[in-house]
């Protein structure tokens, strides 16, 4: 049942980084491959991202979408050194590109805190709460992920 879904979700690593140099690698959307924990991400060619409205494009790969596909990133949230988020929409080779969902609204996102003076707490989220109920997932799935994501970006950075 919906009622049983957890539609945000998030987790937190302290990273001995500042928070300067952890956004830059986060707002650079073709450094993402190099520390993405889910597998799917196969890289990107846009620019760094510099503010909310910009829309970076990431190449992806799930066998269960039929292998290659291409999500278009709208970033929604964006304060640097501190928290930058996008809303996914599905792109070219993606099955649902046309569906009237394309883009349902969920987020993915950083939040970046100093934690003494050389680190940062930093903490990736997923927010499903604007998906149509229809469409609700459980976010306790990207949990795994997400840990393995803040690992890597912790051995990029540190």
């Amino acid at each position: 049942m919906a009622e049983d879904l957890q539609l945000i979700v998030s987790t937190s690593r302290r990273i001995a980084a500042p928070s300067d140099l952890i956004f830059e690698v986060l707002a650079s959307p073709r450094r993402h491959l190099e520390f993405d924990g889910s597998g799917m991400l196969r890289g990107s060619d846009s620019a760094d991202v510099t503010g909310v409205g910009d829309v970076f494009v990431m190449n992806m790969y799930f066998i269960g979408l039929g292998g290659d596909y291409q999500m278009v990133n709208h970033v929604v949230e964006f304060e640097p050194g501190r928290r930058i988020a996008w809303e996914p929409e599905n792109g070219p080779g993606h099955p649902h590109k046309d569906a009237p969902n394309a883009r349902w609204g969920h987020r993915w996102g950083f939040t970046l805190s100093p934690n003494g003076s050389t680190a940062t707490l930093v903490t990736e989220w997923w927010d499903g709460s604007r998906l149509p109920a229809a469409e609700a997932e459980d976010g306790r799935q990207w949990l795994p992920a997400m840990k393995g994501t803040l690992e890597r970006l912790d051995a990029l950075v540190s």
